[in-house]
């Protein structure tokens, strides 16, 4: 059983407040997920969120790395981009589960290509366009799932 909240962003400033609000409530062990189409603000959440965690050093999307660890927070953050991904053997080739599962926290993009292999117990965040609403809007939909999280990122 889960929670789910929707948020609203007029613009690229509100999308990084949201993350940076996440990422400072952040507990060790836990994994968003983000999906969205290309553009939304996927990236630009998880800059938010870093700056949340504390850390400064730039953050970009890791799409042909797949992971990117940031470890000058108060939280080690593992950025993953699996857009790349072909198959599952891929993400075990990279480790996938010691990022799922360390004591940092984990962001994923694009993890609705990997649904197979995420924790029942994870944050979901869907970034959509709504273009009636104007250019930049954006409606983000937060859905807790799982018991760890009933209590916690209210």
């Amino acid at each position: 059983m889960g929670t789910e909240t929707i948020l609203e962003s007029y613009g690229a400033e509100d999308t990084f407040a949201i993350g940076e609000k996440l990422g400072r409530e952040a507990l060790p062990g836990q994994l968003f997920t983000l999906t969205g189409d290309l553009g939304v603000g996927k990236t630009v959440l998880t800059q938010g969120f870093a700056e949340g965690l504390g850390i400064q050093e730039p953050v970009n999307s890791p799409t042909f790395t797949i992971v990117q660890v940031y470890e000058s927070g108060r939280l080690p953050l593992y950025h993953l981009d699996v857009y790349r991904i072909g198959d599952p053997e891929e993400m075990e080739e990279i480790g996938y589960e010691d990022y799922f599962y360390g004591g940092g926290v984990c962001i994923v993009e694009w993890a609705d290509l990997i649904t197979e292999l995420l924790p029942p117990e994870h944050m979901q965040i869907t970034i959509e366009k709504a273009p009636e609403k104007g250019f930049d809007y954006r409606r983000i939909t937060i859905r807790k799932t799982g018991a760890f999280y009933e209590n916690t990122c209210n």
